[in-house]
């Protein structure tokens, strides 16, 4: 079960995810983060403080949203993730890749 709330912070827009991210529901995440994208929202900050579990296709379409905004001269940060995200974004090397934060106004405030 996952959960999106999607909110705009004037330039930023905040993507806050919390549950498990697995294999059959990641693209609900990839859909959310692309219908910013294409609609011209490239200033994203997904909030993983509440997310429990991310699989290999969760961080799959954190990627291709990166890969999104960085196309449309923006860029996708990562506020506040768990301790169980957090590890698995640095045994992916993802950690080295994106833009991580302590919290969701140090993410949004970044930009």
């Amino acid at each position: 079960m996952i959960e999106i709330n999607v909110t705009d912070h004037q330039q930023v827009t905040l993507v806050e995810v919390s549950g498990r991210v697995d294999s059959m529901n990641a693209n609900e995440l990839g859909q959310a983060i692309s219908q910013q994208i294409n609609g011209g929202r490239v200033h994203l900050v997904l909030d993983l403080s509440n997310v429990e579990y991310m699989s290999s296709a969760g961080l799959r379409e954190i990627v291709v949203g990166l890969k999104g905004t960085k196309r449309a001269s923006g860029d996708l940060r990562i506020a506040q993730p768990s301790d169980r995200v957090m590890e698995v974004l640095e045994m992916s090397g993802l950690d080295s890749i994106l833009n991580i934060y302590e919290s969701q106004s140090a993410a949004i405030t970044s930009y």
